[in-house]
């Protein structure tokens, strides 16, 4: 029976990531995938600046629409748009960017398998097993989760999570008016649940329309995709796709490896608070379990993991509390030249929310909106 130095569970942007970085250094590696590619994921597809730079030496990234004009609304009123003389955020469909990851990690040495549901994980000090659900069974040297924070690999290794969003979202085709009237521009919308926001991404002949807030709001979070939807003008469009999916973020102890099985990506709860992008997060945190497999030091990934993407997960948290309690200020400090500057370069790539928060001008300003009081009736993350 085969015993392959890798297997990858999971074949999203987390799972690839660790399987082209894996094969790419000789590392024998296996992706299983229980869907097949391409497939639609539930995501609004924008990628920042540092999503680009991971994926630069591996695929050309299927772009529907490069964006250089901002437009943010608090639940539709105090409009403002900027722009900015170069694209700021690089507008994809997921089921076409990760079928690209999937040929670069298959071009690397990588073996996929999709249609294949893994229903067990098992391990001793040598290997692990996983139990697939036509009975077969395959063993590895190595296990990186990549499979959702629902996902078998994250039960196995025991991840645990302090925030749990909804996530609503409408895939619209849209007509010619429409693609013109979007063409270059998204919309960023705080909204009427504490915490919420809803988003408008351009693709082409499609838009992009969903919202987000905590779990237990499904109620209100659905009425204000609905509200939002209505007031685009867009309600009499017929969604190729209506779909909703959480995200978790992880707890601060919670584990991303049990002995020989690694966590990454939305399996291991790692995606930015407030607003919670997760891909860049997938990308860097697949290739940094990949590079530890690669390395013979599965100890490494932890390691790395903290010293690189944690202290921006702490930074987003506070982000969050300070957008929860005070959404007006907030948007308020956006529309200030050095508050957008500030977004601009965080969706660039240039400077993450943790390196901002060192910065004097914004410590001084986060640390006096955490001192106001919470707005009347805003319930918060624990």
């Amino acid at each position: 029976m085969i015993i392959w130095d890798l297997v990858v569970v999971g074949g999203g942007p987390a799972g690839l990531s660790a399987a082209h970085a894996a094969a790419r250094a000789g590392v024998r590696t296996l992706v299983v995938e229980r869907a097949t590619h391409p497939r639609y994921k539930t995501c609004g597809g924008g990628l920042i600046g540092v999503s680009l730079a991971e994926v630069a030496d591996r695929i050309e990234v299927p772009a529907h629409d490069r964006v250089d004009r901002i437009t943010v609304t608090r639940d539709g009123r105090r409009e403002f748009t900027r722009r900015h003389s170069g694209p700021v955020l690089t507008m994809v469909r997921r089921e076409e960017f990760d079928d690209r990851l999937r040929a670069a990690a298959v071009a690397a040495g990588a073996e996929v398998r999709e249609g294949v549901a893994v229903r067990a994980v098992e391990q001793d000090p040598d290997e692990v097993r996983l139990r697939l659900a036509d009975g077969e069974v395959i063993r590895a040297r190595a296990v990186v989760g990549a499979d959702g924070s629902s996902g078998i690999t994250a039960r196995h290794v025991g991840v645990t999570f302090r925030q749990v969003d909804l996530g609503l979202e409408v895939e619209l085709p849209v007509p010619p008016a429409e693609q013109d009237r979007w063409r270059g521009r998204l919309l960023l919308d705080w909204g009427p649940v504490p915490g919420s926001y809803g988003w408008v991404f351009p693709k082409g002949d499609r838009l992009t329309v969903g919202v987000i807030a905590g779990r237990g709001e499904g109620e209100r979070t659905r009425a204000y995709l609905r509200d939002f939807v209505a007031r685009l003008g867009l309600a009499g469009l017929t969604p190729e796709h209506d779909s909703g999916h959480l995200t978790r973020c992880r707890a601060v102890d919670s584990p991303l490896r049990r002995d020989r099985v690694l966590v990454a990506g939305d399996a291991a709860g790692l995606l930015e608070p407030w607003s919670r992008e997760g891909i860049s997060y997938a990308l860097r945190s697949g290739r940094l379990a990949g590079e530890a497999v690669a390395a013979g030091d599965l100890a490494a990934y932890a390691r790395e993991v903290d010293r690189r993407l944690v202290p921006e997960m702490r930074a987003g948290h506070r982000l969050l509390g300070v957008f929860e309690r005070r959404p007006g200020a907030f948007h308020a400090m956006l529309a200030t030249p050095p508050g957008w500057r500030l977004f601009v370069r965080f969706c660039l790539g240039q400077v993450s929310f943790a390196e901002a928060l060192t910065r004097p001008s914004a410590r001084a300003g986060l640390a006096l909106l955490e001192r106001l009081p919470p707005r009347r009736g805003v319930l918060q993350h624990p």
